[in-house]
């Protein structure tokens, strides 16, 4: 099958580079062409194909989704750990061209085909807004509150794709860290208390292989999460971490009093679908440490 991917040198993206190609899929990335998404794109050498371009640029998303049978759409500016360098909340103008004007450019190129593809839209859990006065778990059903430009523009992406005449997927996504985690101020703005549902970046991109040759998912909402067993306090997340690391769990101090948008989600439509919940927290503590390989030992070496 052909399916191309925006935002495939992300941290999902890179995830689902790696299972669709497992799968035997000829993949197309769609990405910017910036520095760090060339190196990145070095490790895909000889078995994707490269389109360089920007979804602002119609043009450009039409010669990416030419003659595909599915398309991932991954491409979007993210409130913390982004790889531009600029968060969503910083810019919320300049994000809302590439995340709702990109998403708008896709779809048009898409329907504009004699034999249009399918579309998998990664949404987030974001969309609920600070449920944590409400019983867990979140479900597809739950009323949508986004206190944030990030959270808006996905509600007003998925409203879009789902007034479109495409066949769609909406995979909203719990927590999903990068493998290459960064000790930077996002960590500590989500306080110790808040419900959160993790999952492995490489399940997510399980989720996505497994769903582009389904039958059953399309005009579904899916919430992607890690299930009971990646169901959190953000204390225990942290700590997992930080131990694991080296580091050593931090004071309350340092971490932020103002309620996250992350709670634990009802998985089970999902993972009946797509089989993908493979991993816990554990196992991500794993990866991410063999990609830390010498720099371990100076975390731990200048731990103070």
């Amino acid at each position: 099958m052909k399916v191309v991917v925006t935002g495939a040198f992300g941290n999902v993206g890179v995830s689902a580079l790696e299972e669709l190609l497992v799968a035997g899929h000829c993949v197309r990335c769609f990405d910017l062409p910036t520095k760090a998404n060339r190196k990145t794109a070095k490790r895909f050498r000889g078995r994707v194909e490269l389109v360089w371009g920007d979804v602002r640029q119609p043009s450009d998303v039409a010669a990416a989704v030419a003659d595909q049978d599915v398309i991932v759409h991954l491409a979007f500016i993210i409130p913390k750990l982004s790889v531009t360098g600029v968060e969503s909340e910083d810019r919320p103008d300049w994000s809302r061209e590439i995340n709702v004007g990109g998403t708008r450019n896709l779809i048009a190129a898409a329907e504009a085909q004699s034999k249009p593809p399918r579309l998998i839209f990664a949404s987030s859990l974001h969309i609920y807004g600070q449920t944590h006065d409400q019983a867990p778990p979140r479900t597809v059903s739950d009323p949508v509150d986004p206190i944030e430009p990030y959270a808006r523009h996905k509600i007003e992406c998925e409203r879009a794709i789902r007034a479109s005449s495409l066949e769609w997927a909406i995979f909203r996504l719990a927590a999903t860290f990068p493998l290459a985690l960064k000790l930077g101020s996002a960590m500590f703005d989500v306080p110790l208390g808040n419900r959160m549902e993790y999952v492995h970046t490489r399940d997510v991109g399980a989720a996505i292989a497994h769903g582009v040759v389904s039958e059953e998912i399309w005009s579904k909402i899916l919430l992607i999460g890690g299930g009971p067993g990646c169901q959190f306090y953000y204390r225990e997340i942290t700590r997992t971490i930080l131990e694991g690391m080296g580091v050593g769990m931090l004071p309350n101090a340092a971490f932020g009093s103002v309620p996250f948008c992350t709670d634990w989600l009802d998985t089970e439509e999902s993972q009946h679908l797509l089989a993908y919940q493979q991993r816990d927290l554990d196992d991500y503590v794993h990866d991410m440490l063999a990609l830390l390989r010498f720099n371990r030992h100076l975390i731990r070496m200048f731990r103070r």
